[in-house]
């Protein structure tokens, strides 16, 4: 068979034609009595004709993926700023790493994996340029505190207006372990739990990369638990969600377990991500982050029309469009705007 011709017919067909209509039955029929069926989506802010060929979570699965905010996640730090390296992980890479795992833990469980994938897909499309330092950089500038969680739902009502439904902008805003109450559905759920997987066992990967770390510096109690750092980790915390939350009926995990990942994570705050030198570039960024807010706001005609919304104040525009940059953009704004002339 040359390429460009079809291949041939198959006695009876070769396809089947599952539409929007036989999917959601296909929903009804096989999704555990805790899943989120699309059919029963409690709606979007403004209404739309049902789409003949996609749930209405589809649709948002979609529409997160194709968004700006999203693609601009390829040059967003996770971890090291603005790394040099091709194998660091960066924030997009992340997100597409929480997303399959969410998928392979809302597959076992019957969860819809559609919704998941959506809520996976845009936890953090709402985060600011140098990772969580970017977030303390935005605090003073905001009532309370400045979360990338609940600024990803500011992205996708207002800024970028996706027009998602309820149950993913929920799980967007409720990914924060911090946020409460705790999201909506089932696959919520599991994106908080995909996240933590996710992150926690890429970050140790990377940092062994950069030599901050070596893996027998790894103590002894999390290899136990999980096994040598790698993605044998992914695995067995995979394999921990999915056994204890079929025993309990809903999305969990052991608490034993989750207090040993507790202390994974405080483990790698004090050995990575609040380093020394992870202490240097924070005060850096912090630096970028807040002399860029304050120059806008004293210049809100250079701030780009999509934040500047009728009801934000010069302010709220600055944060906004400074919160979506990339670390190299706000960088390069920052150099561009902030370095003493005639230096070089």
């Amino acid at each position: 068979m040359s390429l460009g011709t079809s291949p041939p017919d198959r006695p009876g067909g070769g396809l089947r034609h599952r539409t929007r209509a036989v999917r959601e039955a296909e929903e009804r029929e096989w999704l555990s009595p805790a899943a989120t069926c699309a059919a029963d989506t409690r709606g979007r802010d403004h209404d739309e004709p049902d789409d003949e060929h996609r749930t209405a979570f589809e649709r948002d699965r979609d529409r997160i993926l194709h968004s700006k905010a999203f693609r601009r996640l390829k040059h967003k730090t996770q971890v090291f700023l603005n790394p040099e390296g091709d194998h660091f992980v960066t924030r997009l890479t992340h997100t597409l790493a929480v997303a399959q795992v969410g998928r392979a833990i809302a597959s076992s469980l019957a969860l819809n994996e559609a919704l998941t994938e959506a809520i996976c897909l845009g936890h953090d499309i709402g985060h600011a340029p140098f990772g969580h330092t970017g977030e303390d950089a935005l605090t003073p500038y905001v009532e309370g505190e400045w979360q990338h969680a609940i600024h990803g739902v500011r992205v996708v009502e207002l800024l970028e207006p996706l027009n998602l439904t309820v149950e993913t902008r929920d799980g967007i805003s409720q990914s924060s372990w911090k946020n409460d109450p705790p999201p909506i559905t089932a696959e919520g759920w599991v994106c908080r739990y995909a996240d933590r997987i996710a992150y926690l066992s890429h970050d140790v990967q990377d940092a062994v990369r950069a030599g901050v770390i070596t893996p027998t510096d790894v103590p002894a109690r999390f290899r136990d638990a999980f096994g040598p750092p790698g993605p044998d980790w992914i695995d067995s915390m995979v394999r921990q969600v999915i056994g204890d939350s079929l025993a309990a009926g809903h999305v969990t995990m052991d608490p034993d377990t989750f207090v040993v990942m507790d202390q994974l994570r405080d483990w790698m705050f004090e050995r990575v991500y609040l380093r020394d030198e992870a202490r240097a570039h924070a005060t850096r960024a912090v630096r970028v982050i807040q002399d860029l807010v304050e120059w806008f706001a004293d210049h809100p005609e250079s701030i780009p029309d999509a934040y500047r919304l009728p009801d934000s104040t010069d302010l709220q525009a600055a944060v906004d469009h400074v919160a979506g940059m990339s670390d190299r953009h706000a960088l390069r704004l920052h150099d561009e705007r902030f370095r003493p002339a005639g230096l070089y």
